[in-house]
């Protein structure tokens, strides 16, 4: 019997992870009535990462009420594993852009204060390792606001604390790191990541993700200034690490103050999921997202999975939301890419439209994969 491993990514606004999981085995079931199906929703650091790796692994759920990105409580989840030694915190649950309208976006003064508030509570809980996913967020002060909700501060020249948000950090002078939480020396800080972006630069937080975070031109340079700023009071040397510049510059806050260790946001949960076992067993593997562009090839889930499968010689499927111009600019890993705009009509759900796509394929496919 033919086993096929089902493992979408979430599509963005529309579909979770799960919720995408389940709709493709939904249709793949339909279509292909007797393939067995191994279905393991995908996560890379980003949003679905505490889902991913309580499907896998187990644990629970932790829900508070903290700060949002521009001050506005939110309720936000966690989750704990291994018997509560190991916290595993999505930024985007309190930091994300998704907890803003398009037009509520202000890049320079949307703050990770409630993901810092989120991490303080893990530390006193007693969990020994934390797994921060960065990934979705509507801020770019550096991991500033985190910083501060666990005890950093950040002063002008007249030593007078900086507000929130990442503009402010022009004003930086220095930090009082007096102040900070006792249990971050003690714990292991993971910092999951699914780009390799520096905090600085055309590729780095302000430049290449504020435009979609509400910052116009004049925003953009700002706040690359203002991160230039904060790199040199904290550590130059620091600025060009891979992936500091993700989550607005997030990580390279937590590598350099917080002895956070960057690592590959899909390595992490492939690895709880036990993918690699999973993979060599499968004859096919069935993964999708909603947009298939370019940086799908450069570190995202699907990407990845679909690099490590093929090296095993599995075939390899793409069920993409939308595919952009540029989705093979840096050379495609899959064997197929089904869009899924191009047969969907207004009126069909993006559950349903995947479901189809999946019954369709699964159909034309059975006797060849």
């Amino acid at each position: 019997m033919s086993r096929w491993l089902v493992a979408p990514q979430e599509f963005k606004g529309t579909l979770t992870a799960t919720e995408a999981a389940t709709a493709l085995a939904e249709g793949l079931r339909q279509g292909a009535p007797g393939v067995e199906l191994d279905v393991a929703p995908l996560a890379d650091g980003g949003p679905g990462t505490v889902d991913a790796l309580l499907t896998g692994v187990g644990g629970e759920r932790v829900s508070r009420t903290v700060t949002g990105p521009l001050g506005q409580p939110v309720r936000a989840t966690y989750g704990l594993l291994d018997g509560g030694r190991t916290a595993v915190i999505e930024m985007a649950a309190a930091s994300g852009l998704s907890l803003l309208a398009a037009g509520e976006r202000d890049a320079r003064r949307a703050s990770t204060t409630g993901t810092g508030e989120l991490m303080r509570d893990a530390l006193e809980r007693g969990c020994q390792r934390l797994i921060l996913g960065l990934g979705g967020s509507a801020t770019t002060d550096g991991g500033s606001g985190a910083l501060t909700a666990l005890g950093w501060r950040f002063l002008d020249a007249s030593d007078v604390p900086l507000p929130l948000g990442g503009a402010a950090l022009q004003r930086l002078a220095r930090v009082d790191a007096s102040g900070a939480h006792p249990r971050l020396a003690e714990v292991e800080l993971l910092v999951a990541t699914d780009v390799t972006s520096p905090l600085l630069g055309s590729d780095g937080a302000a430049r290449l993700f504020g435009p979609q975070k509400g910052a116009d031109a004049a925003a953009v340079e700002e706040l690359e200034a203002a991160l230039a700023r904060f790199a040199e009071v904290l550590s130059p040397g620091l600025a060009q690490t891979p992936g500091g510049g993700a989550a607005g510059g997030f990580g390279y806050g937590l590598v350099a103050l917080a002895r956070g260790r960057i690592v590959s946001g899909y390595t992490l949960v492939a690895r709880t999921l036990r993918l690699s076992e999973r993979l060599a067993a499968a004859r096919a593997v069935l993964t999708g997202e909603g947009r298939f562009d370019r940086q799908t090839a450069l570190g995202k889930g699907p990407g990845a999975l679909a690099k490590e499968a093929r090296a095993l010689g599995r075939h390899t499927v793409m069920f993409a939301g939308q595919v952009t111009p540029d989705a093979s600019a840096e050379g495609s890993p899959f064997d197929e890419v089904i869009d899924l705009s191009a047969s969907k009509d207004s009126e069909t759900s993006a559950a349903e439209s995947l479901r189809q796509a999946g019954a369709r394929w699964a159909a034309h496919n059975l006797q060849g994969v």
